[in-house]
């Protein structure tokens, strides 16, 4: 049976987060996507301080949404 493929980059971290803060990664893509247009530390900083996610979590979220504009 072949191995199903490793995420790579960003969206790797997609089933911890989801596991650590029990939210969907859909929940998290929304927010971003509202408070959108600001700049990179800003929503990693709204996702920190109102979502309660850790630096590197929120870090590879937003990371993740401004590399699919």
């Amino acid at each position: 049976m072949p191995e199903t493929p490793k995420a790579k980059g960003p969206s790797s971290h997609f089933p911890s987060i989801e596991k650590t803060y029990g939210k969907p990664i859909s929940l998290c893509m929304g927010v971003l996507e509202r408070a959108r247009p600001v700049k990179h530390m800003e929503l990693v900083s709204l996702l920190k301080t109102e979502h309660g996610l850790g630096h590197g979590h929120a870090n590879a979220l937003v990371a993740h949404v401004l590399a699919t504009e």
